[in-house]
């Protein structure tokens, strides 16, 4: 990607208007619980503070659904923000019309504004051009540092485009481009990608990309029932998408046509239903009828932590069992700590893979943590993302 970044701009004194992803989890009373995702933006922000802009930043949060639900407003997020910045953040309880604009136009020089849920309007999921036209006005440039929404053509990420030019990626959209993007268009060798999580239909078109890049790939978590299936595998009552057992036997079929080595599950840990407390491990050719497959065993582990060793760029997205689970977390840790130990480049997907790196303590050892989980996703089957495509490219 050749996307101006907000390096190549002048900001001082000029109205930026930034997407950022503070969609983070709030307690009962109204407390940010995990402010990763505020803290991933903090880059851009100083440094468009430092540089005297007048930054007003907007984002999501939740699910209003169009609605204005109190419970949902990014009111407590602006208090966090500006406890991390150690500077004044102002919050204006609407991000489009009167308000807004008289907040904007009272804004100095390196001052901070937050806009109200940018989803208590329909029209941003509808990326509705009269409202990205609103939003547009507020600006004189545009920044897209929210990589987390960045799959979505709404109108904060690509409408606001058509009416608000230079439009470009702060930091962390930058770095999320650059990571992600050489991994595929340029990886280092061996590249080994691990998928996990519970369907195949999830990651089908992810695969199908991986096979045509990777020299090894790992598969574990609930995808991986369908493919020991689709080898003639019981699996017990384990999770089996019947109607993808075909395209699982193409896809490994594939695999060896293209030299990939797929790797699968050669023991794992049973029991017989997800309430369970505690599981037996068992090789994969012996699973019980009345069991099902709830993480990968020590054996997998191993062979799996072998292959990780020798390489030299690892793509990780997908947990390898039900990891929020004490008794089956044992498989996905395994792998969190094989990468970790790598000398390597490491880019783990958002979503669960970070929570497990996160749990494990290991996330100063990872190259890189996406902050998007369905947006690397995406990325990862080759799609353009709406919110990348739409910015402004070098000449």
């Amino acid at each position: 990607m050749n996307t101006l970044s907000v390096k190549d701009i002048a900001v001082a004194g000029k109205r930026v208007l930034m997407r950022v992803d503070f969609n983070v989890p709030l307690t009962a009373d109204g407390q940010v619980s995990d402010d990763t995702r505020i803290v991933a933006a903090l880059p851009t922000i100083r440094y468009l503070v430092e540089n005297k802009a007048k930054l007003i930043l907007m984002s999501h949060l939740g699910r209003p659904r169009g609605q204005i639900n109190p419970a949902l407003s990014l009111a407590p997020v602006a208090e966090h923000l500006q406890g991390l910045l150690q500077t004044k953040v102002s919050f204006v309880p609407d991000c489009v019309g009167p308000v807004a604009e008289a907040a904007v136009a009272e804004l100095g020089e390196g001052e901070v504004l937050l806009l109200e849920n940018l989803r208590f309007y329909a029209e941003e999921e509808q990326n509705d051009a009269v409202f990205a036209k609103q939003l547009a006005a507020l600006g004189d440039v545009y920044v897209n540092d929210a990589f987390g929404t960045a799959h979505r053509a709404h109108a904060s990420t690509e409408g606001v485009t058509h009416y608000l030019q230079p439009a470009v990626c702060g930091f962390l959209l930058e770095k999320e481009i650059k990571f992600l993007g050489n991994a595929l268009e340029n990886p280092e060798r061996p590249f080994v990608a691990i998928l996990g999580g519970a369907k195949v239909s999830d990651k089908i078109a992810v695969v199908k990309n991986l096979l045509g890049k990777v020299d090894h790939l790992l598969i574990g978590g609930g995808m991986a029932n369908t493919f020991l299936a689709a080898q003639g595998k019981s699996v017990g009552k384990s999770l089996v998408e019947e109607d993808r057992i075909p395209l699982a036997q193409e896809l490994l079929e594939l695999a060896v046509e293209k030299g990939v080595g797929i790797h699968l599950p050669v023991d794992a840990v049973v029991a017989p239903a997800l309430s369970a407390t505690s599981g037996q491990v068992v090789p994969i050719d012996e699973v019980p009828v009345d069991s099902m497959i709830l993480d990968i065993g020590p054996a997998t582990r191993q062979q799996f932590a072998t292959v990780l060793a020798m390489a030299k760029l690892i793509v990780w997205n997908g947990p390898m069992g039900v990891f929020e689970q004490a008794a089956f977390a044992a498989g996905t840790q395994s792998i969190a700590e094989a990468v970790a130990k790598v000398d390597a480049v490491s880019i783990v997907g958002g979503g669960d893979s970070a929570a497990a790196i996160a749990q494990a303590g290991l996330a100063d050892s990872i190259t890189h943590i996406s902050t998007g989980g369905g947006a690397s996703l995406e990325f990862l089957e080759g799609k353009q993302l709406p919110g990348i495509v739409a910015l402004s490219q070098r000449k």
